[in-house]
C-alpha cells in the first residue's frame, strides 16, 4: 500500500464576458424634417420610419463601437444638411 494520494485534476474554466450592449436613440427636435429623418433612418439603421413625436426614441442596440459609430455618422448627416438632428448612445441595462 502506498502513501502517496493523488488529487483529482479540476479544470477551471474561466468564462469571457460579452461586451455590454450599447442602445442609439435618437434625439427628437422641432426642425428636422420627419422626411430626413426617415432618410437617415434607412440608410444608417435600415429602418422605415420613427414611432415617437416627443423626446426620445431607442432605435437600434450593437456593440459599443458600432453604436457610437452609427450615432456619429447620422448625426453628421444632419449636420451637413444644417439640421439639428441627434442621435446619442448609453449603456443598454
Amino acid at each position: 500500500m502506498s502513501d502517496v494520494t493523488t488529487k483529482p485534476r479540476i479544470k477551471v474554466r474561466s468564462k469571457a464576458e460579452r461586451p455590454r450592449l450599447h442602445k442609439v436613440i435618437q434625439v427628437n427636435d422641432d426642425h428636422t424634417p420627419r422626411e430626413f429623418v426617415v432618410t437617415v433612418l434607412k440608410a444608417e439603421y435600415r429602418m422605415s420610419q420613427t414611432a415617437h413625436q416627443r423626446g426620445t426614441c431607442d432605435v437600434a442596440v450593437y456593440a459599443r463601437d458600432v453604436a457610437e459609430t452609427k450615432a456619429m455618422r447620422a448625426t453628421e448627416a444632419g449636420r451637413s444638411k444644417g439640421y439639428p438632428l441627434t442621435f446619442t448612445t448609453e449603456p443598454e441595462e
